[in-house]
């Protein structure tokens, strides 16, 4: 991942804390949504649980949130609620969310979101190739994220094992 000191948010994590990404449909300031996420993580209550959610913003559109305590008690209730409102808080603000089944590829651009329908066409017109970086938003724990499964080539992802994609061949081999 390009940029670690976002991470900082989650220093007092564990590795298994459970991690939520969800992508804006386009780039956002922290600092616009600091009020309306430490807001939301303040009230994440559910049968007098309260949970303890950090959040950080990952390359200027994805919501990173994450808790310790669902890893090992989840609780579909809670998490519900928190994604409602994250839901409510982006149309406060304006914002769309990317669909979750959407793939963010990086590319020379930036980011580009492509719907799943559209990835054969874009391996086979050469916008994806098997190099061509992917994040990674169905991760579940704070450890994958830290240990650079948020961001890996295509041909490593899923996409790749659908598609047959292979990794390419680096000049020097």
């Amino acid at each position: 991942m390009p940029e670690s000191a976002p991470l900082t948010a989650f220093a007092a994590l564990p590795d298994d804390a459970r991690l939520w990404l969800v992508a804006f449909d386009r780039p956002v300031e922290a600092g616009r949504l600091a009020p309306e996420v430490d807001a939301l993580l303040g009230r994440w209550r559910h049968k007098g649980v309260e949970y303890r959610g950090s959040w950080t913003l990952l390359e200027d559109r994805i919501l990173a949130i994450a808790e310790p305590t669902l890893a090992s008690n989840p609780s579909g209730c809670a998490i519900d609620g928190m994604l409602r409102g994250v839901r409510q808080l982006s149309e406060r603000l304006g914002l769309g969310l990317q669909d979750s089944q959407d793939v963010l590829a990086r590319l020379p651009g930036g980011l580009r979101a492509f719907v799943r329908t559209d990835l054969e066409a874009r391996l086979a017109d050469g916008t994806l190739g098997g190099g061509t970086p992917v994040l990674d938003l169905a991760l579940l724990t704070l450890g994958d994220l830290r240990n650079g499964r948020f961001e890996r080539p295509l041909a490593a992802t899923w996409i790749g094992r659908k598609y047959k994609i292979q990794a390419p061949v680096s000049a020097g081999a």
